[in-house]
C-alpha cells in the first residue's frame, strides 16, 4: 500500500470515528432535574443514591458511568432484573438528565486520605472478641 492510500484509510477511519464519538454523545442534560428523577424513579433503590450500587442490588453507576448509548441502551433493554424503561416512561431528554447527575457525582477520597481507614489498629488478645 502506497503511501497516499495509507493517508486516505487513516483519515477515513478517524472520520468515520469522530462520527461515532459525535453521536454518541447525549445531548446536555440537567444534573438537578437528573437527581430528582433518579431519586423520584427509585434508581437509589438499587443503585443507591450517589449511583455506587453494591450488594446484590444494582452495579455501580458513578463516577465515571458507561457512554450514554451504552447507559441509554441498558436503560431501555436492561441485561438483568432491571425494569426496562421505554421511551413512554421516561424520554431520552430525561435519560440525559439522569446521565448528567451521575457524571456530575465526584469520586471518593482515596482510601489513605480518610482517616478512620489509616488508624494503627490495636493488637487483639487471644481468646477475646473485639468491642
Amino acid at each position: 500500500m502506497d503511501v497516499r492510500h495509507l493517508a486516505s484509510a487513516l483519515g477515513l477511519m478517524f472520520g468515520s470515528f469522530a462520527l461515532i464519538s459525535a453521536a454518541a454523545a447525549p445531548a446536555p442534560g440537567d444534573a438537578a432535574n437528573g437527581k430528582r428523577l433518579f431519586m423520584g424513579d427509585r434508581c437509589y433503590a438499587c443503585h443507591g443514591t450517589q449511583g455506587a450500587g453494591g450488594g446484590i442490588a444494582g452495579p455501580r453507576l458513578a463516577p465515571n458511568p458507561l457512554p450514554f448509548q451504552g447507559f441509554l441502551m441498558q436503560l431501555r433493554h436492561p441485561a438483568n432484573r432491571m425494569p426496562p424503561y421505554s421511551g413512554k416512561v421516561l424520554s431520552d431528554a430525561e435519560a440525559a438528565d439522569i446521565y448528567a447527575y451521575l457524571k456530575s457525582i465526584p469520586r471518593g477520597r482515596p482510601a489513605g486520605q480518610i482517616p478512620l481507614l489509616n488508624r494503627p489498629s490495636k493488637p487483639r488478645r487471644e481468646g477475646h472478641a473485639p468491642p
